[in-house]
């Protein structure tokens, strides 16, 4: 029967999947679990969606040579097979997958020359899935010898859901910006692109001049951008959120989202391209020289711009602009228009 304190715990654990900050919830959720767990050690492996490896997310009491072979060495081992095809998270003490002692996980090499000599008697490992994908593991070791019985191994399997919505990098990455749920949305690195369950991926990151406004965001270390962009014949809304919370691979990663739309104001290209530069603080006369118009083609053009906005003056329409995030830039202008904050507009 479960304790208040075990109740206690798994409660808690479920409530961080709420948390923003997935790297930091997946740190306490270890040390959360050691008030419902015996454990000396704990480690929360994820997959990194583009090399496949394996990956420590947080960890508590290992070592860095035996956390890095939980994480990299133990899914080669035949002991992986047996985490991830067991209803409940094998433990050493409890080491009854095998009706032969050769091939019991305690009789094996990597016990032998990676667990027991950190001074570990007793381990549990669980497969982590979110949406049935399989998405890391969670080991715990303790040095205390029989700790794992079937009580406790049902208790991991319990709060392993939650566990796994932490160490899944793309659990959250849409409900934490608070997408339509037409929306398209991918999260972008450097590495390439995860694209998130249930939603599609932004046609814009098909073009080659977006990705490099992609790139210019991610240089310029800010929070958030929204501008239109061309998809074809359509445009659409694009927002681009720094994703900086996530475990392991996304903590550098970019939200990337976008909504069809069409220009609003009945804005033609050229006038989005127009109230841009003047968004910038160029005159007409730079503005003319910088997009090959004559200084009357763009004085026709800011005419126009303020009639379909229904603003007073330039600067009215340009603070417009910045607001709503009716913006056209290039890389070399994102200087002019990334929030440091978001939200801050």
């Amino acid at each position: 029967m479960l304790s208040h304190r075990q109740i206690a715990a798994a409660t808690r654990i479920g409530m961080l999947t709420r948390e923003r900050d997935t790297a930091a919830a997946c740190a306490e959720a270890l040390h959360t679990l050691a008030g419902a767990l015996p454990q000396d050690a704990a480690t929360m492996v994820g997959l990194d969606p583009f090399t496949g490896a394996h990956v420590q997310v947080a960890g508590i009491g290992y070592t860095p040579e035996v956390a890095e072979a939980l994480a990299a060495e133990f899914v080669g081992t035949p002991w992986f097979h047996n985490v991830v095809t067991q209803p409940l998270p094998p433990s050493i003490s409890e080491d009854s997958h095998s009706d032969t002692a050769e091939e019991r996980f305690r009789n094996g090499w990597f016990y032998a020359e990676r667990v027991r000599p950190a001074g570990f008697r007793d381990g549990m490992t669980g497969a982590l899935r979110h949406h049935g994908r399989y998405v890391g593991l969670i080991h715990l070791s303790t040095e205390r010898a029989g700790a794992y019985d079937t009580e406790a191994r049902y208790l991991l399997a319990n709060v392993m859901p939650a566990l796994a919505a932490l160490a899944d990098p793309t659990a959250r990455a849409g409900d934490l910006h608070d997408l339509p749920e037409s929306a398209a949305a991918s999260l972008a690195t450097a590495d390439g692109v995860i694209d998130l369950p249930g939603r599609a991926r932004p046609r814009v990151l098909d073009d080659e001049g977006f990705r490099g406004l992609l790139r210019a965001f991610d240089a310029a270390q800010g929070e958030r951008l929204r501008l239109l962009w061309p998809v074809g014949r359509d445009w659409c809304r694009v927002v681009l959120h720094r994703h900086g919370h996530g475990p392991g691979v996304v903590r550098q990663a970019v939200l990337v989202h976008e909504t069809p739309t069409g220009l609003p104001y009945g804005l033609s290209p050229r006038e989005l391209e127009v109230l841009t530069r003047a968004a910038m603080g160029q005159t007409n006369q730079v503005i003319a020289q910088g997009l090959f118009l004559s200084p009357r083609t763009v004085h026709s053009h800011v005419e126009h711009m303020l009639r379909k906005t229904g603003t007073a003056s330039r600067a009215e329409a340009t603070a417009l602009a910045v607001r709503d995030g009716l913006l056209r830039p290039a890389p070399e202008d994102l200087a002019h228009f990334v929030e440091r904050h978001s939200g801050a507009r």
